[in-house]
């Protein structure tokens, strides 16, 4: 309890909590397409960094994306930072997320002081690139910053979750993007249900949804009924979702129960069905993730590209 005090007290007296707007549903719902559905961006990372924006374009084209992650870091010069968004824009290509990655609820408050310091950093950055949205993972009470423990789902965790999530918008104040949180196996949120629990307890216009459906699927009921699984997550959370992840899960007959991350295309999500989800929405992109080789994320988009043509699904490029 001291530790959480400490860090309460640190957000407290940092800045002054802005008072927010709840968010609403109906008013954000309109950006939501029929069953018709929207062409899909899909995305990936690059080889390598870049200081010239033309040659950043120019790799992004190159793997036939229309969307990619921010190409720059906090602390960018503001002449950096508008030259890549210019660059963007005027190529087409959406920049879905700045990853915040670190732990705010790290037991010790010299971590977690720095980790809040460098989520409100890149926010900023998403806010004036022009990202959908700025993400992070709401934290685990342990050494491990996304590692599983008991105290993550205690009530005084997710207080803190809430309060530490305000902060960081509350500093930032952003106009052009928003906040996010990625859901994780061993903390919250860990469903539909508990994103939309955060949500309303947040209550803050600028907080939002970053969806990894894989990250949820947590017991062989929804490996096995992944389809049903992701149409409950856009269903439930389709109004709020600003960035999504492209990743596919395998189970092993091991006990207990094992479920793994893989490729797109080498395990059992139902793609035909995520695509459908997917392109409901309006320039939400799917973003490739965790593959060792470009080889790697060539074939995953083959794959996901050759799923949406059955499906009758086409990808910006």
């Amino acid at each position: 309890m001291s530790e959480n005090y400490s860090r309460r007290r640190f957000l407290k007296t940092s800045a002054i909590i802005g008072s927010g707007l709840a968010i609403n549903p109906t008013m954000l719902k309109a950006g939501i397409r029929g069953a018709q559905g929207n062409p899909i961006r899909l995305g990936g990372p690059l080889n390598g960094t870049f200081s010239d924006p033309v040659e950043w374009v120019k790799a992004v084209k190159s793997l036939r994306y229309s969307a990619a992650y921010c190409p720059v870091q906090p602390g960018a010069s503001a002449e950096v930072i508008k030259a890549f968004r210019a660059e963007a824009q005027k190529n087409n290509i959406l920049i879905p997320e700045v990853g915040a990655w670190s732990n705010m609820l790290d037991p010790k408050d010299s971590v977690s002081k720095a980790a809040i310091l460098k989520n409100i950093a890149s926010l900023q950055l998403a806010d004036e690139i022009g990202a959908n949205c700025c993400v992070n993972i709401s934290g685990a009470r342990g050494e491990q910053w996304d590692g599983p423990y008991a105290e993550n789902y205690t009530k005084d965790t997710f207080d803190l979750i809430i309060e530490t999530v305000r902060h960081v918008i509350d500093q930032v104040k952003p106009l052009n993007t928003f906040y996010t949180l990625e859901a994780m196996p061993y903390m919250l949120p860990d469903s539909p249900d508990s994103y939309l629990e955060i949500i309303k307890a947040v209550d803050r216009k600028q907080f939002a949804v970053h969806i990894d459906p894989v990250n949820m699927i947590s017991s062989p009921q929804k490996y096995y009924k992944n389809g049903a699984f992701l149409k409950e997550c856009f269903s439930k959370l389709g109004p709020y979702i600003k960035s999504i992840h492209a990743k596919d899960i395998a189970i092993s007959p091991k006990y207990t129960v094992h479920l793994t991350e893989c490729r797109p295309g080498t395990g059992y999500l139902d793609y035909a069905i995520f695509l459908q989800e997917a392109s409901r929405l309006k320039d939400i992109p799917l973003m490739l993730e965790h593959l060792e080789k470009q080889e790697e994320y060539k074939l995953a988009a083959d794959y996901i590209r050759g799923v949406g043509a059955k499906a009758g699904i086409s990808f910006l490029e």
